[in-house]
Order: C-alpha cells, then sequence, then structure tokens
C-alpha cells in the first residue's frame, strides 16, 4: 500500500498500521471456511459493482477516492470507487487485512511476481451509496469475477506478540476511557488523512493518526478505539515482525496517544527467550510507560486467509 510520504511529517490513517486477521497467501488445500466475521455479516449478504473498469499498468501512480484501509472511518462517495493499487492490496482492502512484516514477507513469497508489484486502475460504481464495508464486499466479488480470486480461511497456530498490562489492573497516563475525552466528530472532514490542526489528537475518531516531526520523534494516537484494534496497529507503529494479540482482558472504547523515537525500533530477536518480555526498544518502553502495556512472546490461534487461485484480469 502506497503509506510511505516523504516530508517533514508522516500522517498515517488508521488501518494502514492495523492487524485485524494475519493472512499468508499461497498455495493451500480447500476447507471449511469459518463463520463470517461480524462486520461482513452487519454489512450484508453478497454484492457487486453495476460497472467496472479495470487497467493494467496505468503510469503515475494516482491516490484512491478514499482510504482502502481496514478501518471504518469513511465519508460515503455516492458509490464511487477509485484505486490504483498492486493486486494485494485490493485483496486487504476486501476482506479488511492488514499486515506484520511476517505476514508480508508471506504473501511476497507465496504468489506470482505481478500480483504484488503491478499495479491495475480500477474503476467502479455502486448503486445508491454504499458504507465502506459495503464497498468491500463488492470488491471481493469484483476480485473472483475478474481476476478469478479463490481464496479460504483456516485456523493455524502462529508466533505473536501478547499485549498485556504491565501492572494488573491498570493503564498508563496516556490511555484513557473515550467517555473522559473530546466527543468524537460525527465523520472525518474528508476521506484522506486527518489534519494535525487541533489540540485533540487525533483530531477525529475511527482512526488512527501518525505524525513523525523533524527530530524524528514520532506521535500516534487513535480516539474511540478498542484494545483489540490497538492490538492490531502495534506492529505496523513499533515495526514488529510478528502480529499482536489482545490479552489485556479489558473490554469498552479508549483514546490514547504515545510518542517515541523511531529509529530505535527494533523487532523482536527470532532467537529470543519465547517466556521473556521484550525489552529494549524505545518504542516498547514507551509502550510500557505511557500506556501501561507490554508485550511477551506467545503463540496463538489467528485466521489465515489463503489464495487457492488468481490470474491476471479479464479484458474489459
Amino acid at each position: 500500500m502506497a503509506d510511505r510520504l516523504v516530508g517533514k511529517s508522516l500522517l498515517v490513517t488508521a488501518s494502514w498500521l492495523a492487524v485485524y486477521t494475519p493472512v499468508v497467501l499461497g498455495q493451500g488445500s480447500a476447507a471449511q471456511p469459518p463463520a463470517a466475521p461480524e462486520w461482513q455479516i452487519a454489512a450484508g449478504s453478497k454484492m457487486a459493482f453495476e460497472v467496472a473498469s479495470i487497467k493494467p499498468d496505468p503510469g503515475q501512480f494516482r491516490p484512491p477516492n478514499f482510504p482502502l484501509d481496514p478501518g471504518d472511518a469513511y465519508r460515503p462517495v455516492g458509490g464511487r470507487f477509485s484505486a490504483d493499487f498492486p493486486l494485494t492490496t485490493y485483496i486487504t482492502f476486501a476482506y479488511k487485512l492488514s499486515l506484520a512484516s511476517d505476514q508480508k514477507r508471506s504473501m511476497i513469497a507465496h504468489l506470482p511476481n505481478w500480483v504484488a508489484t503491478e499495479r491495475f486502475d480500477i474503476q467502479a460504481r455502486a448503486e445508491g451509496n454504499p458504507t465502506k464495508d459495503q464497498m468491500r464486499l463488492m470488491m471481493q466479488s469484483l476480485l473472483a469475477d475478474r481476476f478469478k480470486l479463490a481464496v479460504h480461511f483456516e485456523t493455524q497456530v502462529v508466533p505473536a506478540l501478547a499485549m498485556v498490562l504491565a501492572k494488573p489492573g491498570k493503564t498508563g497516563p496516556k490511555l484513557r476511557p473515550h467517555s473522559e475525552g473530546a466527543a468524537c466528530e460525527a465523520t472525518p472532514p474528508t476521506n484522506g488523512p486527518p489534519t494535525h490542526d487541533s489540540e485533540v489528537f487525533p483530531p477525529v475518531c475511527d482512526v488512527y493518526m501518525m505524525t513523525v516531526n523533524p527530530n524524528t520523534v514520532a506521535r500516534a494516537g487513535s480516539r474511540n478505539t478498542t484494545f483489540a484494534l490497538l492490538a492490531g496497529a502495534l506492529p505496523g507503529l513499533g515495526s514488529l515482525d510478528r502480529p499482536v494479540v489482545d490479552q489485556t482482558a479489558l473490554s469498552g472504547r479508549f483514546d490514547f496517544w504515545i510518542e517515541w523515537a523511531p529509529e530505535s525500533n527494533r523487532p523482536p530477536l527470532p532467537d529470543s527467550d519465547a517466556s521473556a518480555d521484550l525489552q529494549g526498544s524505545t518504542f516498547l518502553e514507551a509502550l510500557r510507560e505511557q500506556l501501561g502495556l507490554k508485550l511477551q512472546s506467545t503463540k496463538a490461534p489467528l485466521q489465515i486467509l489463503v489464495v487457492d487461485h488468481v490470474e491476471r484480469p479479464s479484458e474489459n
């Protein structure tokens, strides 16, 4: 996904950083899929765009008309879809996924090179004013029809990081219940990344925002989020090589913000003691001191998306 921005400030919308369901793409045998995720059930049954055009190698990159991330912040766009990305990005959008670094490597290793490297300009239109999750269902149908994409989910036990409270029953000073913070705006002002022009950080709810200032201090935060979503965001924020699972046993909605020095980030070592807490990273120290959270090596059963078949798209 085109999430690298060069300049004095880096703004990242929430879901570019979040890991909702880890995914490994590659050959796999057919398996009975688990129950549909809650977001898909709420969005409705199978849906499709009225019309769609797919053009390979579109030339100069053009940004999408709304972020193709797994977050929920979204201003309706009148049923129009416009994007210019590799197939891997459309898959992660359609199934509300994002990847830690190890899942990214697995994706590239098990797919034809063109799936991750060649961009496709997709212009589509839907009837009415669908929600973002309904757009995902339409993209699932489009990928199955035009790219002959066939997938299934299977449960696998994989190396992961458990997010737990550093001190039982207590969070850090920069993590608090949402009810104690500023009220949410109804919708973001645009479908692009939110601007950092407010004393409230981020200025809108339901997104994750990250800024990097000239002295390389990173700041990230979200409002009206859950611990499950926070766990999903940590691999992207901290450059971690494994997915993070929430084991805090806390529920409800929260606001948080955190600051750290990104150049000091270090992913967990492959040969680290599986029973030891991860220590030593500026990001991980900030996680403990500011949010009252720590990460521990573990293994966890996770739903893995496996691609059984994919082809270059059919002609328009």
